[in-house]
């Protein structure tokens, strides 16, 4: 367990807009040194961004997109928000059309895990629909699944949620992006936080897919370099039910902290460590699985547990969840309960929107083209908020830098985000999170 008396005075709610590229630090008061992210993605073929449209600007488009999101399978807790999020974006999108021209519409789909496979029917059905875009999936490891479809399809992918550091070299034709930072920057955030509490050693329990093993990378590579050492890392397969072999490994080796690498799986890891002793407090999750558990667990069973997330602070986005609470309510649909990921789906919709109108077309790789450019990846851009005051500079003949709710966004050449934030939480009794304090 986590030497009580080596506890360092924390403060840490949030990680800063940052360089992917750079140091993550602390946020509001006593926080720990600057984490590195040493363990940085070695970057694919950079793509040349457009810098003429190839239609007329403000001419009438119509945008059709898809989602491919998880609404059922071990992800399916993002699903409802990540849905919710680019629903919201196009109403704000449709409410300005008789200034741009410009109409969007959605056509949703169920993306399912690596266990269901809905996928395998969804996407044909979606790219069916000749859609310019899709967005999803959540999962990487998902993503990975069909990526090559919408590539050959010649179909713009934007995932709100994508971690691995995998699409960073994917030969992707210059057509996927997302909203999201990689796990260069989570793990190393995680790893160093784990360690800035005083653990010497660290147990994982991995996933086995494109997310976990990708993420167990660069919290190792953190941790050992802060002078602690992973002594367990056991996998198992999506789709398996049973754990007590990892729960055993990782257990026999006395770690001071464990992280939980997993989906919906962690249903049954989280209670089995807690129920044999380990220490909530010392228990540690990460983006995949900072549900809310209020259904769960009893009351009590996981507070103290903490975890990374990439994404704003609720504080950071009130008026967004308000704007979306909103939007739900008037539309007749469920509130939600969970935000997970909402903003940067909301973003990805927004900045695809954004690229059409600056591309004077939806043919999908003039809206690829543009991406960098309205997410402030070239130089010269005006920065903007919302959608109707970007659009309003394209429509002046400027060039526009889309600040999203998520974050500043930014992608590189190669569609990744080079700035984004990740904060770590803590578990109640209730079962839901608040930002840490120390």
């Amino acid at each position: 367990m986590i030497p009580r008396s080596r506890l360092l005075p924390l403060a840490l709610a949030s990680i800063a807009t940052l360089s992917l590229a750079a140091c993550a630090s602390g946020g509001a008061g006593d926080a720990p040194e600057e984490t590195s992210g040493s363990a940085e993605a070695t970057a694919g073929p950079a793509c040349e961004p457009a810098t003429e449209p190839v239609g007329e600007v403000g001419s009438e488009l119509s945008l059709k997109l898809g989602s491919a999101l998880p609404l059922t399978g071990g992800f399916a807790f993002v699903g409802p928000p990540e849905v919710a999020g680019i629903d919201y974006a196009l109403s704000l999108i449709n409410d300005y059309s008789s200034t741009t021209g410009l109409t969007a519409e959605v056509e949703h789909g169920d993306s399912g895990d690596l266990d269901n496979k809905a996928f395998e029917t969804e996407i044909p059905r979606l790219l069916s629909e000749d859609v310019s875009a899709i967005i999803g999936a959540a999962s990487s490891g998902v993503s990975l699944q069909f990526i090559d479809q919408l590539i050959s399809a010649g179909v713009v992918q934007v995932s709100p949620a994508n971690t691995s550091d995998a699409f960073t070299t994917y030969d992707d034709d210059c057509l996927y992006f997302r909203t999201a930072p990689s796990d260069v920057l989570q793990g190393a955030v995680h790893g160093n936080f784990i360690a800035e509490l005083g653990a010497q050693s660290l147990g994982l329990i991995v996933m086995n897919d494109a997310y976990g093993t990708g993420i167990a990378k660069y919290i190792t590579e953190a941790f050992t370099a802060a002078g602690g050492e992973v002594v367990a890392a056991p996998t198992f397969n999506p789709g398996d039910t049973v754990f007590d072999s990892q729960i055993q490994e990782v257990l026999a080796e006395k770690p001071d902290a464990i992280s939980i690498l997993a989906f919906a799986e962690t249903k049954t890891i989280l209670p089995s460590l807690i129920e044999q002793g380990f220490a909530p407090e010392d228990i540690f999750l990460v983006d995949a699985n900072m549900a809310v558990y209020t259904e769960d667990f009893e009351p009590g069973l996981i507070q103290g547990v903490r975890g990374t997330y990439p994404g704003p602070a609720p504080d950071e986005v009130e008026e967004f969840r308000a704007g979306l609470d909103a939007f739900l309510a008037g539309a007749g649909d469920e509130a939600l309960t969970d935000y997970t990921y909402a903003p940067e789906a909301f973003d990805a919709a927004t900045l695809l929107a954004l690229a059409s109108l600056a591309a004077g077309s939806t043919d999908p790789e003039a809206i690829a083209g543009r991406m960098q450019e309205v997410s402030g990846g070239v130089p010269g851009g005006e920065k903007c908020t919302d959608y109707a005051a970007c659009a309003d500079i394209i429509l002046s003949g400027g060039q526009a830098d889309y600040d999203g709710v998520s974050s500043p966004v930014t992608f590189d050449e190669v569609g990744d985000p080079t700035e984004g934030r990740i904060n770590i939480y803590e578990y109640q009794e209730d079962g839901t999170y608040v930002p840490y304090e120390g």
